[in-house]
C-alpha cells in the first residue's frame, strides 16, 4: 500500500505518553481483535476469489517498494503518519459520497493513546482493540496494537490490514453520522433478544463501508499494492465471531455473535470494494 501518496488528516490527537487512565472501556470496536490476530488467525480465511476487480488490482499493481523512507518522511513518526494519512483517505472518501447526496460529512477524530485513555463512553484500554466512541464521535486505537501486528506480520504485509481496521472504524462513524447507530440502539434496547443479531448487521455494514473507501484508493492512480485487497480479506476473516469462537472454546455458538462470520465479513467487505456503492450496504 502507497499510504505516502495519500492526503494528511488535521483530526488525529496523539495522546501518547500523556500517562491517562481509564476506569472501563466503551465504544463500537473490533472485540477480540488482538486475540485473533496474534493468536495466529491472520491468513486463515479468505479464498481469494474476490471476482474481476481483484484480478485487475493484482495484474495493474507494480511489487511493493523496499520499504526505504524517503527524504520527506526522515524524522517523522511513521505509525502517526500512517494513521494521519489512512485517515485523510477516508476522510476524502466520505465528503465526496455525502457531498454527492447533498449531505455535510463531519470528519470523526482519531486519538492515538498507549495503555488507556478518557473517553466519553466510558474509557479507552488497549485490550479492546481499535474502537470507536459514539457520543464523542471518536476512534480510539493504542498504536502499539500496530506495532505487534508489524512485528508478527512484517510491515508491508500488515500495512492495508491495519488500514482496513481503520476504515471498519471510520465506518461506525459514518453510520453515526447518518443517524443509522442511534436507530440500531433504539432497536435493541427494544427488542432486547435480537440485540447480538442488530449489532451483527451494524458491524457488517461497517465492513462493507470499509470496502467503499477501499474501492476508492482503487480508483486512484498506483496507491494499491499486489496483495492488499486480500489482506484486508484476511483480517476481515480473522475477527469473525465463529474463527475466535473456534479457536478460543472449540465451540461455535452464533446466537452469541456480535460481529458476524468470516464469510459474512469477508462477503460485506468485497460487496462495498466491487461496488463502490453505499446503497448496496444495507446490512438490515
Amino acid at each position: 500500500m502507497r499510504w505516502r501518496k495519500l492526503e494528511t488528516s488535521d483530526n488525529v490527537e496523539d495522546r501518547r505518553g500523556m500517562g491517562r487512565t481509564a476506569a472501563g472501556v466503551g465504544g463500537v470496536g473490533l472485540v477480540g481483535l488482538l486475540l485473533a490476530l496474534f493468536g495466529g488467525l491472520f491468513g486463515g480465511g479468505g479464498d481469494g476469489a474476490i471476482g474481476d476487480l481483484l484480478d485487475q488490482v493484482a495484474q495493474q499493481q507494480q511489487p511493493a517498494t523496499d520499504g526505504t523512507q524517503s527524504p520527506e518522511f526522515e524524522g517523522v513518526d511513521e505509525s502517526e503518519e500512517f494513521v494521519r494519512r489512512v485517515v485523510g483517505s477516508t476522510e476524502t472518501t466520505w465528503e465526496q459520497i455525502f457531498t454527492g447526496s447533498g449531505r455535510q460529512y463531519n470528519p470523526a477524530t482519531v486519538v492515538l493513546f498507549g495503555g488507556a485513555t478518557q473517553s466519553a463512553c466510558g474509557g479507552a484500554q488497549s485490550a479492546i482493540g481499535p474502537h470507536y466512541c459514539p457520543v464523542d464521535t471518536t476512534v480510539y486505537i493504542d498504536l502499539d496494537f500496530f506495532g505487534q501486528l508489524q512485528q508478527q506480520f512484517g510491515a508491508g504485509e500488515a500495512e492495508f490490514a491495519q488500514a482496513y481496521v481503520i476504515a471498519h472504524e471510520i465506518g461506525h462513524h459514518v453510520q453515526n453520522e447518518l443517524g443509522i447507530m442511534a436507530q440500531v440502539q433504539q432497536m435493541q434496547q427494544q427488542d432486547q433478544g435480537n440485540a447480538n443479531e442488530l449489532s451483527v448487521q451494524l458491524e457488517l455494514q461497517a465492513d462493507c463501508l470499509a470496502g467503499i473507501w477501499a474501492n476508492n484508493l482503487y480508483q486512484r492512480d498506483n496507491v494499491l499494492e499486489r496483495g492488499d485487497v486480500q489482506a484486508a480479506l484476511d483480517a476481515a476473516a480473522a475477527v469473525g465471531d465463529d474463527n475466535i469462537q473456534r479457536r478460543t472454546t472449540g465451540e461455535v455458538s452464533p446466537e452469541s455473535w456480535t460481529h458476524g462470520s468470516s464469510e459474512q465479513r469477508m462477503e460485506w467487505f468485497t460487496t462495498g470494494y466491487e461496488t463502490g456503492d453505499p446503497n448496496q450496504c444495507n446490512t438490515f
